[in-house]
């Protein structure tokens, strides 16, 4: 009976489940279609080296420059545009889920396997809404959802998509890729003082950064004072980032690359005690592209890394970062 389970039969001749025949189809299918609903999980999937699987992806990404010529299966309710409390009154105005998922382009792009997260209504299409219209297209295609909450989180991401597009040697390579760096800023920083670091992930209202931040911030050398590893970003106020007297200060807004951070210096230096701050006073102030880095845990959390290091030790540092996406705001009072 071995060609009745070859050609998907059991024993007694009766179609196997659904979702073993879709397990089957991933592990022998040279090739599947693959829709990616979160930006991360799409530089992932081309990290890997299977972009040219992918069939669909979300409005928002942009990375690499291919990705962006693919069909766009998401939109967002919020327009673009506005200041920093503008967009967060229109979140919170909102509720729930701050985007919508095309159902037809889903449909027309016939994917056998859909990647989505559960993590932030905030960050993507909510994952409740894409099983349910999963569950209605031809095929019911496969639906994996992630929620790393760490860098823990974050490379074991890494590998379950590396087994699912039998790419596990490409997944093990950005995590030896990314280990590398963490022991190159170790080395160069051994022995030198651990600065008080705030990292922020929106500038109004303040939110203290989350998740697998407040680990870069340790990994490259800094004390991060507002967050702790694994827990999500939170509202604070400008009271709370003085009290914590930081020594350097890395601004890096969710969502926004580094030309649409700029136009928030301004506000934020008309804070009454912003030149009191001690990351201020010297000039230890780094700007950064939080729509790239830092808010995506994907590959590219190796280049945060590197950011981040560069700003908590420019000295022994400063080289590792890449030369765009991130630049030290000139505020020496």
């Amino acid at each position: 009976m071995s060609d009745a389970r070859g050609r998907g039969l059991s024993d007694d001749g009766i179609p196997q489940t659904r979702s073993i025949l879709l397990f089957r189809r991933a592990l022998w299918s040279p090739r599947m279609r693959v829709v990616s609903l979160l930006p991360s999980l799409t530089e992932l999937v081309c990290a890997l080296g299977r972009g040219s699987w992918l069939v669909g992806v979300t409005h928002e990404c942009d990375f690499p420059p291919e990705a962006a010529l693919l069909p766009r299966l998401t939109s967002s309710r919020i327009p673009s545009g506005g200041t920093s409390a503008q967009i967060d009154a229109m979140v919170a105005q909102q509720g729930g889920s701050l985007y919508e998922l095309d159902r037809e382009a889903l449909a027309a792009a016939r994917p056998d396997l859909i990647l989505t997260q559960t993590q932030c209504d905030v960050c993507a299409v909510n994952e409740a809404k894409v099983r349910d219209v999963a569950a209605s297209l031809p095929g019911r295609p496969r639906v994996e959802s992630v929620n790393p909450t760490g860098l823990l989180g974050v490379f074991e991401v890494f590998e379950r998509v590396g087994r699912l597009l039998g790419a596990e040697a490409e997944a093990e390579a950005l995590l030896r890729r990314f280990e590398a760096t963490a022991r190159e800023i170790a080395r160069r920083r051994e022995g030198r003082p651990m600065p008080r670091v705030v990292l922020l992930e929106w500038t109004d209202p303040p939110f203290s950064s989350g998740h697998w931040n407040p680990e870069l911030v340790g990994l490259a050398g800094g004390r991060e004072m507002l967050a702790r590893p694994g827990e999500a970003s939170r509202r604070i106020s400008w009271h709370d980032v003085a009290a914590a007297r930081p020594e350097v200060l890395l601004l890096a807004p969710c969502g926004f690359d580094l030309d649409r951070a700029r136009s928030e210096v301004d506000a934020i230096r008309r804070i009454p005690f912003w030149d009191e701050l001690p990351a201020v006073r010297s000039g230890m102030v780094t700007l950064a592209d939080g729509s790239s880095f830092f808010a995506r845990p994907g590959p590219r959390l190796d280049e945060s890394l590197r950011i981040a290091a560069a700003a908590i030790d420019p000295e022994q540092c400063g080289d590792l970062a890449p030369p765009s996406g991130w630049e030290r705001l000139h505020l020496v009072v």
